[in-house]
């Protein structure tokens, strides 16, 4: 999985970064302090992998992990090319849920690219560029097909579907907001276009927040913003993320519990983009190794296995399957086989979240 973190200048992005990623981006409190974006990689804490690790006494545990990109802070313009906009646009076209992070704090020694604190303006402005920015994109294809069409009637969807989209970028609707039909979403996901991607929107707030939420205006007014098309909000403080990322295990709990905070901003956006991607795990576990493998959800068991193997996925027999609390309860896999709780699944099975598996393949 891969998120792009996005903003304007100085709204915290490379900090949220830093904090999740404890990579050491660059980050200074003057615009394009990141210029090629950095990336960093992250596992997904999963205790039920810890589990299957301890219970198959496994040599290595292999998470899932996630990819964080940090782009540089877009401005005014950067659809045209201020302030190396179309380089920056570029690298979001390569991820596939875009964390736009927005800043709800107040700091005079922290400058603001626009000089002022308004959380509905900054969101405009970056929505608004990537809006440029697809429709510079969609209008272009929209020529090309225009032409082509003509003589190959087998491009009319295309056509009316690309029609569509650029005639709502000009009316400043965001490709996500438009309706289509499931054919036009299977053509739609080629055009790989940034209003299209999901977003979660981060508030970034400062430490005051969490013991008087009610005191900061700037986090409603992104919630406010995020309903027009029901995209999740969520808050957190860069700094104390910062903080956060220096501590070992033990530590991180106890500073979480005097902030009164169940968990980290790491561990809910992780949560929060698995839900927003529609994504779930499954586990392979043995001597060898125990792993958590990331599926959309809705995948079938032969697809499942080719996320392992593409030969498993050609030669697919079958999958042994076990439920993850069933194994809890049992207390290993030969326990919960014993009582009859692994099921033989064919090709028609669809993968739920925990499944422990075994694939039968021939190749």
């Amino acid at each position: 999985m891969k998120l792009g973190i996005v903003g304007l200048p100085n709204v915290g992005k490379s900090t949220l970064f830093n904090a999740i990623t404890a990579a050491g981006a660059d980050s200074a409190n003057y615009p394009f302090c990141t210029i090629e974006p950095n990336i960093g990689v992250v596992e997904v804490p999963d205790k039920r992998l810890d589990f299957l690790t301890k219970m198959s006494n496994s040599e290595r545990t292999v998470p899932a992990v996630i990819e964080f990109f940090d782009i540089a802070g877009l401005v005014k313009g950067a659809s045209k090319g201020e302030g190396l906009g179309n380089k920056f646009l570029s690298h979001i076209r390569e991820v596939e849920a875009i964390v736009h992070v927005v800043r709800c704090f107040e700091d005079e020694n922290v400058i603001h690219v626009e000089s002022s604190l308004d959380p509905k303006r900054d969101i405009e402005i970056i929505e608004l560029e990537l809006i440029l920015a697809d429709l510079e994109v969609m209008t272009r294809r929209l020529d090309k097909v225009s032409k082509m069409v003509k003589n190959d009637k087998s491009l009319q969807a295309e056509y009316e579907l690309v029609k569509k989209i650029v005639e709502g970028l000009e009316s400043e609707k965001q490709a996500r907001h438009l309706t289509y039909t499931e054919e036009e979403l299977k053509l739609l996901k080629t055009f790989n276009l940034l209003t299209a991607k999901p977003v979660l929107y981060v508030a970034n707030v400062d430490e005051n927040y969490f013991s008087d939420p009610s005191a900061n205006k700037y986090v409603d007014i992104v919630r406010d913003h995020a309903s027009i098309d029901n995209s999740e909000v969520m808050v957190i403080c860069g700094k104390i993320e910062e903080e956060l990322s220096q501590l070992d295990e033990d530590e991180k709990r106890e500073f979480l519990a005097e902030m009164g905070l169940g968990e980290s901003g790491l561990d809910q956006l992780i949560r929060i983009s698995y839900r927003l991607l529609g994504l779930i795990s499954f586990f392979t576990t043995g001597p060898m190794e125990s792993r958590a493998w990331t599926i959309v959800k809705g995948t079938k068991a032969p697809q499942a296995a080719g996320k392992i193997h593409s030969d498993m996925e050609r030669g697919f027999i079958r999958a042994e399957v076990t439920k993850y609390d069933d194994v809890v309860k049992c207390g290993s896999m030969l326990a919960a086989r014993e009582k009859g709780l692994m099921r033989l699944e064919g090709k028609d099975y669809v993968m739920e979240d925990g499944d422990i598996v075994f694939f039968r393949f021939n190749v």
